[in-house]
């Protein structure tokens, strides 16, 4: 058995992982978009997947399924494995790939569809599923709740030959507790080799009420002067989870309070589709969620919400806060500022004082939003579409909102195993994150066990 490194090593996107049953046979893990410093012209597979004979998706974020057209087109013909709920959002997130990145042609973007979809094979979590392998092994897997985004997972894969079996554990992105919406991650039982991501290895995110209070006090003094909130967000997972938040703050602000008229947009059709896919599966939420939709409140779906579709909607609502100076929470993807609509609010919005930016999930070194959340606090400029915008808007952090595990969680992770790994590879991350993480494993866990950082 060995585990190869195609992607989300040397950096936090790309993710995908191979691991090598035999000589006949590979189980790919994930297949993912590079972006930011990582990002890449050619993305067509480079590596051979002729004994690659199935793909496990852990959660449908683009940087974990956005080269999977391209490992079609390189001739990978065996089955697609994922949750339930991530085999509804995969096509989604997939059209929408191909739609902003490769092509417009709906005969090219519907005959990929297509395809995709006879691979897919959904399977329930905490349910064991046989991979194709030769005769001599035998390997099965099995999802757990990852609590990342909706339908994220781990996965578990038990490798047998001649009645010894060696678990492999592969973390895809795990999410961080007490989080809106879905319930934090529980440790495997055991994992003889585990694969963990690293994103936030070296730091803690604030505390639920924490950073509730630090987003409401944020909002508060932004729209005291009738400026706009731009909130750059992911479309599966953040988007839903600070609409939840803020549902949450209007519900609770008094009579009369600016909260409940505060105008909330959610500019963004993939993240409304999203959204209704959260809905879809609300089985999936969290226990205080359940709460509050049995009480009749609708957490995804309020009276102060708007969602904007077209592209001309878009514009008009650009224009109309750009004349009118009224206050507005704008949540547009991406989260990392790479491109879709948020970018066409930070040109027009940047460079006025009375706008806040608020990021709330990591920053991948050479996108935009690293290079607003390093040069803003100086008054620096950037540049978008070959402008020069100074940036004279406020721009905030907040870490807590992340979807990802900080420290604390990877640590955890580990060490609520009742079997720990005699193997842990540390992918998915900084090199200081990483080589931190490595550090704390060793301290805790002490010399038995090899911790490896990715390579």
């Amino acid at each position: 058995m060995q585990i190869l490194h195609h992607g989300a090593v040397n950096g936090v996107t790309g993710s995908c992982h191979e691991l090598v049953i035999n000589s006949q046979t590979s189980i790919l893990i994930d297949c993912g978009l590079f972006q930011g410093e990582d990002e890449k012209d050619d993305l067509s597979i480079e590596f051979d997947v002729a004994h690659i004979t199935a793909l496990i998706v852990t959660h449908c974020h683009i940087d974990h399924v956005g080269r999977i057209p391209y490992l079609l087109a390189a001739g990978f013909k065996g089955p697609i494995f994922t949750t339930l709920a991530s085999a509804s959002l995969l096509p989604l997130v997939i059209e929408d790939a191909l739609k902003v990145g490769v092509t417009r042609d709906t005969k090219i973007i519907n005959a990929c569809l297509s395809l995709l979809n006879k691979r897919i094979v959904a399977v329930s979590f905490n349910t064991w599923f046989t991979l194709p392998c030769d005769n001599e092994q035998v390997a099965k897997a099995r999802f757990q709740r990852a609590g990342h985004i909706l339908g994220s997972a781990y996965v578990e894969i038990d490798i047998s030959k001649n009645k010894a079996t060696h678990r492999v554990v592969f973390s895809g992105d795990l999410g961080a507790p007490y989080t809106p919406l879905l319930p934090a991650p529980k440790p495997p039982y055991k994992a003889d080799t585990l694969v963990i991501e690293s994103t936030y290895g070296n730091k803690n995110h604030q505390g639920r009420k924490e950073r509730t209070q630090t987003l409401k006090t944020v909002i508060e003094r932004a729209v005291a002067d009738n400026g706009v909130v731009l909130v750059p967000a992911f479309s599966i997972g953040r988007t839903q989870e600070l609409l939840y938040e803020l549902e949450q703050l209007i519900h609770q602000s008094a009579k009369g309070s600016p909260w409940r008229h505060i105008h909330v947009i959610l500019d963004s059709p993939m993240a409304a589709n999203f959204t209704e896919q959260y809905i879809k599966f609300k089985h999936l939420w969290d226990a205080e969620a359940k709460r509050k939709v049995a009480k009749g409140r609708h957490p995804l779906d309020f009276d102060n919400l708007t969602t904007v579709d077209t592209h001309s909607e878009h514009m008009a609502i650009i224009n109309y806060l750009a004349s009118r100076q009224t206050p507005a929470i704008i949540l547009a993807a991406s989260g990392m500022c790479s491109g879709g609509r948020i970018v066409n609010y930070l040109e027009r919005f940047l460079g006025d004082k009375t706008t806040d930016v608020l990021f709330v999930g990591y920053q991948g070194v050479g996108t935009l939003g690293r290079d607003i959340q390093k040069y803003g606090p100086r008054n620096g400029y950037v540049f978008i579409n070959d402008t020069r915008i100074t940036i004279n808007a406020q721009v905030h952090t907040i870490s807590g909102y992340s979807a990802h595990a900080d420290q604390n969680g990877l640590v955890k992770f580990v060490t609520g195993m009742r079997k720990k790994p005699s193997h842990i590879k540390i992918v998915h991350g900084d090199e200081d994150a990483k080589r931190a993480l490595a550090n704390k494993y060793k301290a805790i866990l002490g010399g038995g066990i090899k911790i490896e950082i990715g390579t």
